[in-house]
């Protein structure tokens, strides 16, 4: 493990970014073994050294899945499942209030229709919610696995499976993480996963696609390539079993060598931050007046990130105010202890592009399609989701790095239950 980043002076977190703290020489070597042999591309160089094959395999055997797509963001991976299973203009996807910007967009670039769903206190999909939305135009849903936690993935499998409705898994914040020992990403039709900088494991920018049935992965390939398969000499094949347009998102096999070096590490650091996430939230859920998220499987979760809830909105800014005075805070370009409200593009109605309905072309598509005429009265801005506006009002959230130790959670404890004190928060 590297040495830790130096963290401003009387901070207790420090920096996120769980893998980066296991960059080492096993990272380094498969590096230079790419790069010796001059072989950067994965389908063809002067000596293959086959990184992104063995990711995708990792992955095949990991999962139990039929099939995996390697590529080069979590972004990517997500437009390319969402194509994969025909997502377009006339559908719409339903998705969580609470995720990331890239769940909207990859919806939006295929000209679908995003339909938000209430979460409930796992801080994921409320099913109830979820089942209550789903229409005539619902194609898929995207149930993300936020803060490394899984919610009620098999009520939410079995809804979309009676109801006839597409189930991809975003697992890209809950590598590792499982579900009474299921891994996270075998319970849906596909599954995506990111290893951007912030992941459990991360090569800086990467991501992948899982599935098992054939002409879902032969459509992904294509889709995340240029529009064809391969065959066995890694040139384009237009007479294979897909013809479409592809996006180019290659995992590169620089990345990829770095990425594999990490997944053989990756039960070690999702079993360091499980460990301190567990010490914190024991130790939180003692503090009157603090309400832990709900854990569905707590020995499941991936850890890199606790939930909170307080009664109030107004206290819950307060003990974020003096806890982070205190300490409770990380270094000035990492995030830690922050109400909710203030976690940018996690929020759905952070993101302007959506509320304000903005359109990716000057055709104003996908709100003008008139595919989705059924779809104009859907508004994004705050209120659309009552129960989830309320609940984020009082949480706040705190990054749970690898490198925290038993001194550093139960001191952070102690901070809060003064705090706790002082507010008066139960």
């Amino acid at each position: 493990m590297q040495d830790e980043p130096t963290q401003e002076a009387g901070t207790l977190l420090p920096y996120e970014w769980p893998g980066s703290y296991f960059i080492g020489e096993e990272e380094m070597d498969a590096v230079g073994k790419v790069l010796h042999a001059r072989s950067l591309f994965r389908y063809y160089g002067h000596d293959l050294q086959h990184y992104a094959d063995r990711v995708e395999a990792f992955y095949r055997e990991r999962l139990g899945r039929r099939y995996a797509i390697a590529v080069n963001s979590g972004t990517a991976a997500l437009v390319v499942a969402l194509a994969a299973a025909d997502v377009g203009p006339g559908d719409e996807v339903l998705l969580p209030g609470y995720l990331w910007v890239s769940c909207i967009s990859a919806v939006c670039q295929l000209g679908a229709i995003p339909r938000l769903v209430e979460i409930d206190d796992t801080f994921t999909m409320d099913p109830a919610d979820l089942e209550a939305r789903i229409g005539p135009h619902s194609k898929a849903v995207l149930l993300v696995h936020m803060s490394g936690a899984c919610g009620e993935v098999e009520r939410i499998a079995e809804i979309c499976k009676r109801r006839g409705v597409t189930l991809i898994e975003d697992v890209a914040q809950a590598n590792g993480a499982a579900y009474r020992g299921r891994p996270l990403g075998s319970f849906g039709d596909l599954a995506i996963f990111s290893f951007q900088y912030n992941k459990n494991a991360t090569c800086g920018e990467g991501g992948l696609v899982a599935c098992d049935d054939e002409t879902i992965a032969n459509r992904a390939w294509a889709v995340h390539d240029l529009g064809y398969g391969r065959n066995a000499a890694g040139r384009l094949d237009p007479n294979g079993p897909v013809q479409t347009w592809g996006r180019g998102s290659r995992m590169s096999e620089l990345a990829a060598a770095v990425l594999l070096a990490q997944l053989k590490k990756l039960d070690t650091i999702t079993g360091a931050m499980r460990r301190w996430n567990h010490r914190l939230y024991d130790g939180l859920a003692q503090i009157p007046g603090i309400t832990p998220r709900r854990r569905v499987d707590p020995a499941g979760d991936s850890g890199p990130f606790v939930l909170i809830t307080f009664p109030s909105g107004e206290i819950c800014a307060e003990m974020v105010r003096r806890t982070r005075a205190a300490g409770v805070r990380p270094g000035p370009h990492g995030a830690g202890n922050l109400r909710m409200t203030d976690w940018g593009l996690h929020i759905y109605y952070n993101n302007v592009s959506l509320t304000e309905k903005r359109a990716t072309n000057a055709a104003g598509r996908p709100w003008s399609d008139p595919l989705n005429a059924f779809a104009t009265d859907y508004t994004y801005g705050k209120g659309t989701l009552p129960r989830m506006d309320d609940l984020i009002e009082r949480s706040a959230l705190i990054t749970v790095p690898p490198a925290l130790n038993e001194e550093l959670c139960d001191r952070i404890v102690a901070i809060y239950r003064d705090c706790a004190a002082q507010v008066g928060s139960g």
